[in-house]
Order: C-alpha cells, then sequence, then structure tokens
C-alpha cells in the first residue's frame, strides 16, 4: 500500500500566473532572492494578480544561493511581524526552500534545523498561513516537493528538511517566468530536473505511478534541455522544461531520492559546487553503482534504443557536455590537499544523509568515499 502526495491546485502553461487572482487571504509575503524577479517583472505581476485578488503584500528579499539558517530565522521574524495568511516563494529554488523554512519557523518558533533535518520531524502546518509556490527556474522541483535544503555555514553542511507538510498548497508553473534565466542556472537546473526523474525512477520504493511521472520528466529534459540552453527565447522548451521539473518533483517527493543527492549536498556546502552540476557529475558513476542491484537503468537506455547501464550513463554524459557542464569535482578548483582532507567527513555525512535511505543499492562507507574519488578525477567505477 502506498499513498500519492502532490498539491492541492497546480496550474500550469504560458500565463499561468493570472491564476493568482482566484487565491483567498487577506495579507502575503513574498519570499524572492535578488534582483531577477524584480528585472523581469515577475515581482511586480505577482503583487498585482494579489491585489486583483483583494490580498495586500509585502516583500522579504536577499535570500542567497544556498539559504542559510540566519537567513531563514530572520525570514520568520519578519513573518512574525507581518502576521501572513499567505505565504509565496517567488524565483528560483533557494527563494522557495527558504521561504517553507520560515514558514516552518513562523508556525513553530523554537525549531532547530537539527531537529527538523530528522526524517520527517516537521509538525502539522498550516495553523497560521498556507504556501504558494511559483518557481522561475525549471530543476528543482521544490513548487511540488516536500522538500526544503538549508545550510549551516558554520558547519558547512546543507540540511534537508523532509515532510509532506512542506508540500505547497498552490503551484504555479509558468515558463514565461524563466525566459531570463542565464544559460548556466537553464543548464545546471535542467539537470538537477534530470537526476530528480532518475533517482525517482530508481528509489528502492518506487512504484508505478511515480515510475511514469519520472520517466516522463526524463524524456523531457533530454529532448529540451539543449533547445533551453541555446534558444533562452524559445517558450515551448522552456514550459517542457518547467513541466519535467514539475513533473519529476511530483515523482521524488513520494518515492524520494539517492545517493546522488546524499553526496551532493555535501559537495554543495562544503565547496559551493551548484546543485545540478554536483548531481550531473555524481549521476553516471552512482548509475554505475546501483545497476548492480537494477534493471531500471537499462529500461531508461531503452528511451535511446540502447540496452546497458553504461548507455545511460554515457547519455547523461553526453548532456552534460552539451550544455557545458564539467565532467570532473577537480574542474571546480579544489586542490588535491583540500578534497584530502575533506573526503572523509564528506563521506560520513553522505551516509547519515536521509535520502541514503532510499538508494536501490545500500553503500558502504568505502564505497561511497571511492565514488566522490572517482568523481573528483573524472573517471568511471566499477562495483
Amino acid at each position: 500500500m502506498a499513498k500519492f502526495i502532490v498539491p492541492k491546485e497546480i496550474f500550469h502553461g504560458l500565463g499561468s500566473l493570472e491564476n493568482l487572482k482566484e487565491l483567498k487571504g487577506k495579507k502575503a509575503v513574498i519570499v524572492i532572492g535578488g534582483n531577477s524577479v524584480r528585472a523581469n517583472g515577475s515581482l511586480k505581476r505577482t503583487e498585482d494578480f494579489l491585489k486583483e485578488a483583494g490580498i495586500s503584500s509585502v516583500v522579504f528579499s536577499g535570500v542567497e544561493a544556498d539559504p542559510s539558517i540566519d537567513t531563514v530565522k530572520r525570514g520568520a521574524d519578519f513573518f512574525t511581524q507581518e502576521q501572513p495568511d499567505v505565504i509565496v516563494g517567488l524565483g528560483g529554488c533557494s527563494a522557495i526552500d527558504a521561504a517553507k523554512a520560515m514558514w516552518v519557523y513562523y508556525e513553530y518558533p523554537e525549531s532547530t534545523l537539527e531537529e527538523l533535518a530528522a526524517p520527517f520531524a516537521v509538525k502539522k502546518m498550516r495553523s497560521k498561513a498556507y504556501f504558494v509556490a511559483i518557481p522561475s527556474t525549471s530543476g528543482t522541483g521544490t513548487e511540488i516537493t516536500g522538500l526544503s535544503v538549508i545550510t549551516d555555514k558554520e558547519k558547512g553542511t546543507k540540511y534537508p528538511i523532509v515532510s509532506h507538510e512542506l508540500t505547497p498548497d498552490v503551484s504555479i508553473v509558468d515558463g514565461e517566468l524563466c525566459e531570463s534565466m542565464p544559460a548556466h542556472v537553464t543548464a545546471n537546473t535542467g539537470l538537477d530536473a534530470l537526476s530528480h526523474g532518475v533517482e525517482a525512477y530508481v528509489s528502492n520504493i518506487a512504484d508505478r505511478y511515480n515510475d511514469s511521472l519520472a520517466k516522463g520528466a526524463i524524456e523531457l529534459v533530454f529532448e529540451n534541455l539543449p533547445t533551453a540552453y541555446t534558444e533562452p527565447n524559445n517558450k515551448e522548451a522552456r514550459q517542457a522544461m518547467h513541466d519535467a521539473s514539475c513533473m519529476a518533483g511530483m515523482a521524488f517527493t513520494n518515492v524520494w531520492l539517492g545517493i546522488v543527492h546524499s553526496m551532493s549536498h555535501q559537495i554543495g556546502g562544503t565547496f559551493g559546487i551548484p546543485h545540478g552540476c554536483g548531481n550531473a557529475i555524481l549521476m553516471p558513476n552512482v548509475a554505475r553503482f546501483n545497476s548492480k542491484v537494477t534493471d531500471k537503468y537499462e529500461d531508461l537506455a531503452a528511451l535511446f534504443g540502447k540496452s546497458t547501464a553504461e548507455d545511460f550513463a554515457q547519455e547523461i554524459e553526453a548532456l552534460r557536455l552539451k550544455v557545458g557542464v564539467v565532467g570532473s569535482i577537480k574542474e571546480y578548483g579544489i586542490s588535491q590537499e583540500e578534497w584530502d582532507a575533506k573526503l572523509d567527513t564528506l563521506t560520513e555525512n553522505a551516509m547519515k544523509d536521509p535520502c541514503t535511505l532510499f538508494n536501490p543499492r545500500k553503500p558502504k562507507f568505502e564505497e561511497i568515499k571511492a565514488i566522490y574519488q572517482a568523481c573528483y578525477e573524472g573517471t568511471k567505477i566499477d562495483f
């Protein structure tokens, strides 16, 4: 027996932002990152549509690329001051993830990050506000998931907060918001969406509901990411990537992720490697590792008329190259000395990450370490 959880309402398609006019409430806090949603008009349009709905709004801005617990607590204090009954996360993954965590602290001010990072530790939400997610990047699927990743910068560690209570109430998947996304962000987020589809498809609790969404998302990414990367104003490709991100999010929020994410969380928190890039570097070798216990990578290879897990790993590598993403961790300028000093800690933290629980193959410490080392060098593993 299983269950399938998604937002109560999902509005998707070009121009779907206008569905904000149908919301109910009195006051919204809109959480954003930097100036991109101001510059491209998304923030103004959001404010205007909320006004048409009879909802006043204020803005909390300045969420950084990897939202920190300090930013989250500042946002929660702002929420307490403003007392919204609607919370809107607008922008990239960071803004929406931060807004989710702020929401938790708004409803439960005494929370600690360490407590929230325990699997499914978030208590019942929505006593003060409901949540609306409006992504302007096509990758994380955070608009559809019960996941928020927050960084403790003092410890250099990313903490995933995992709970269906964090699943947004309303998601708006409008590809028009993505047209101003730079090429490197298109690449990083698109490869992140791919990793979500792949890891959901091979999850050790996967089922046919989530398999169909995950595989559909994988196909959309391979078909549309190169076009979105090279033709940023191609609205059809943008919407297809936005849909892929959402579909992969629907899959993985129900069957979760694996060690690609367990490992990527650590190199992102420690070295600042963009999450999608970290996932793209790790994915081929994790596929090789996991293929010893599942034939699902062979299913994915069949999408390309091929038959082996190695074939699929090579398709990922080819796509990564097409969109300008490097093939090794050391290409980010991380010295051998720095890498060696951190490797055991990275491995230990990856083993503890909640995503490891859902990997199809249960890894040992030395196996995670070996995958890390191969990905640092840009070489293949063979277990």
